[in-house]
């Protein structure tokens, strides 16, 4: 028997030589991701990853890149980019049409979105939205979250008036009375608008009202289908180094502050260090819990879309995400 193993080695090690000399000649997988919007807090954990060499040391060359007419989730779906930035409610159509896409993490453990008024408006909670005018991007999904909201707080849904954003300056929009609210995000507009633009504004919080509406993942890490299946070792390396990213950026926010400027020196220092702060305790509970999903939240937000006709009822809640490729 030792004769037969001392063989075997012998014929083996030239075979483990060569391949990890080959392994060594090819290099680094080249790998691109594409953003969900221009570079900001949410992606804060990719640029610190990608700043320290941490997709490097998972033998990963990343290509970070903007979306342009065409989304991250649709280049994705077309194989155009290995990951993408998106959100829930455009994972969930683009599979209802046989995109082959799914989540594989979430960037923030619960919803940041938040409707912003001046605070000379009146509006402090939902059913204060009826008689005002609320500034819409256009979406069905967004009208049904804002007629339910108000129709849970006791208000007529009815008498919300509805008007196309002109643009995504809320400053101008609100100040000029274009809209008296509309739908932002907590930790980039919320922050200007109030720290950094010092307008006197109040907030109804998603997350406060998930007795009315749900809960769901905005944004999220998605890959395709043919990767778990077919290269699932390049999404675990890939989220071995995001996730140590996005640990970073919880524990030492200052690091995403100096990654992000590097990136986008026309951002505004002091936006990302106040955003960057409120997001540290925000990505996830703890530090090794940060891209972990739960089903519940999938299946109460699918449930949610179809009962305002946004997804078929035969919808596969449990196709469209997984952690199983997290560290």
């Amino acid at each position: 028997m030792r004769r037969l193993v001392a063989l075997l080695v012998v014929l083996l090690l030239p075979l483990a030589t060569a391949c990890s000399s080959d392994a060594a000649a090819s290099g680094p997988r080249h790998v691109t991701v594409v953003l969900d919007w221009t570079p900001n807090t949410n992606h804060s954990g990719l640029y610190v990853a990608q700043e320290r060499g941490y997709f490097a040391d998972e033998g990963l060359d990343v290509t970070i890149v903007e979306p342009g007419e065409t989304s991250g989730t649709q280049l994705l779906a077309a194989g155009k980019a290995d990951f993408a930035y998106s959100v829930a409610e455009s994972i969930v159509p683009a599979r209802d049409q046989g995109a082959d896409v799914v989540s594989v993490a979430t960037v923030i453990e619960h919803n940041t979105s938040s409707l912003i008024s001046l605070r000379s408006a009146g509006i402090t909670r939902p059913r204060d939205l009826a008689g005002h005018t609320y500034g819409t991007y256009g979406s069905k999904l967004e009208e049904a979250l804002v007629r339910r909201l108000v129709q849970c707080d006791g208000g007529d849904p009815a008498a919300v008036k509805m008007a196309p954003l002109a643009s995504d300056d809320f400053r101008v929009g609100l100040t000029q009375h274009q809209f008296d609210a509309a739908w932002v995000f907590d930790a980039w507009d919320t922050i200007r608008l109030r720290d950094i633009d010092h307008l006197d504004v109040t907030t109804i919080p998603f997350i406060d009202h998930t007795d009315c509406i749900p809960d769901w993942y905005t944004p999220l890490v998605a890959t395709t289908g043919a990767h778990l299946r077919d290269d699932p070792e390049l999404v675990r390396h890939f989220l071995a180094a995001l996730a140590h990213g996005y640990r970073d950026s919880m524990t030492t926010p200052s690091a995403a502050v100096s990654a992000l400027h590097a990136a986008a020196p026309e951002l505004s220092t002091d936006l990302l260090t106040r955003s960057a702060g409120y997001l540290s305790t925000r990505y996830a509970s703890s530090p090794d819990a940060w891209g972990h999903q739960s089903g519940s939240v999938w299946a109460a937000f699918v449930a949610f879309l179809q009962d305002n006709g946004l997804a078929s009822r035969s919808f596969d809640v449990a196709g469209a995400w997984s952690d199983d490729y997290l560290p």
